[in-house]
């Protein structure tokens, strides 16, 4: 015996005899509750965040990480904006833009949408729209040559495509002899993106800055800068550092100020998940008090002998922490081993499932996506894996503490 006392005993309760397969298979029963409850928090956690991830993905692919605005007005110095922004050591792309709502007709067909006054070669630099087009490239918008760029579901709402015409008004008036009117252009349609978000699908068109500053009277000024940063996650930080060189004179906003409440409902929806699914770990780890309790009063004998030569209450104690958390430690490493090896292996598994019944789980007209997307993200893991073996630990204080208060007298009378 090189063991420890309760570290040899504990773990020899643990292998079955023949009076207490019972025992045995609560252990068992037990064990497996606590590897399915891991296998099932990492695989939905998991796959959870792939969805976040996709949606994240989707906004930055027409949203930039920041956007650097004047305090009011129109940003005349931009040029001296973006190369004091791109001076900053994240930040790896910067592209100023001209925006303003406006309204898009084509006959009888009327919509709202957001008019975005891009330069196409700096564009590309900050958001990766340009992988999104359907149907011609950034490149065809051309200072003069008034095309446009829309959304999919933009484009199919006023019932356009390549090479159709599409009215532009702005909310601005022009003075003539017969009365103020909406200043408006002709633009052609020459490209369509399709992101797979609605609110950019549905409400962004993209023309060139020159030829949206000259229908909303800019000059040469534009409404910001866009810029990208190497880490997507420092945004709010280098945005309080820009807004501290610029000293006051430019806002400085970032992706999270523009989508703070959906991404906040996101987070607090995995967190919720996460917290309803380590129910399951839980009430398998109540079986470990059973299995326990009942242990205890089958080695009621054993446990008064150890007494009698010599065992410590404590070391009485140590030994049933060990058998149960012997059963905690097993359960939760199996269910990390397959936890992780099915969160990798997702989207395989469910195609898999779709082909062997005919069924489709993610309709990608509804979705935007075909498959089952997955994030395995490796502190989720440490955590789930922490949390279960802690909860199985604490499980075992309970029976331990009733194989301490076995008095050797009263155990041993019938013996």
């Amino acid at each position: 015996m090189f063991y420890p006392l309760p570290l040899f005993v504990g773990l020899r309760y643990t292998r079955a005899k023949r009076r207490n397969h019972f025992i045995s298979f609560i252990s068992l029963i037990s064990m497996i509750g606590i590897t399915l409850g891991v296998v099932v928090l990492i695989t939905v956690l998991s796959v959870m965040n792939g969805f976040h991830k996709e949606v994240r993905e989707r906004i930055l692919g027409m949203a930039s990480h920041g956007d650097i605005r004047p305090v009011e007005g129109a940003m005349t110095d931009w040029k001296t904006a973006l190369e004091k922004a791109k001076e900053n050591p994240e930040v790896v792309g910067a592209a100023p833009f001209v925006e303003a709502q406006a309204m898009l007709t084509v006959g009888k067909q009327v919509s709202g949408a957001l008019i975005r006054g891009i330069f196409p070669e700096l564009e590309q630099k900050v958001v990766e729209v340009g992988d999104k087009m359907k149907v011609g490239r950034l490149d065809d918008l051309q200072p003069g040559s008034f095309n446009i760029i829309l959304g999919a579901e933009l484009a199919h709402a006023l019932g356009v495509w390549v090479g159709d015409k599409v009215t532009v008004l702005v909310p601005q008036l022009n003075v003539t002899p017969v009365g103020a009117m909406p200043r408006l252009k002709r633009f052609t349609v020459s490209g369509i993106f399709e992101v797979g978000m609605g609110e950019y699908d549905r409400g962004v068109a993209m023309v060139h800055a020159k030829d949206a500053a000259r229908l909303l009277r800019l000059g040469d000024a534009v409404t910001g800068v866009r810029i990208k940063l190497k880490d997507l996650f420092l945004a709010r930080q280098i945005s309080y550092q820009l807004a501290g060189e610029f000293g006051g004179l430019y806002r400085v906003l970032n992706w999270t100020d523009y989508h703070r409440n959906f991404f906040a409902a996101l987070q607090t929806e995995k967190r919720m998940m996460g917290l309803l699914l380590f129910f399951i770990v839980v009430i398998a780890a109540f079986n470990i008090v059973a299995t326990l309790v009942m242990v205890v009063i089958d080695k009621q004998s054993d446990i008064a002998i150890l007494k009698t030569f010599g065992a410590s209450p404590g070391q009485i104690m140590q030994t049933f922490i060990v058998q149960g958390a012997f059963i905690g430690l097993v359960g939760t490493l199996i269910g990390l081993v397959l936890g992780v090896l099915l969160a990798l292996n997702v989207e395989s598994a469910v195609g898999l499932i779709e082909s062997w019944f005919g069924v489709q789980f993610i309709d990608p007209s509804i979705y935007y996506i075909s498959k089952l997307p997955s994030d395995l993200q490796w502190p989720d893991v440490a955590l789930i894996g922490a949390g279960s073996f802690l909860w199985s630990l604490l499980m075992t204080l309970y029976p331990a503490w009733r194989a301490y208060r076995v008095q050797p007298a009263e155990a041993l009378r019938y013996e």
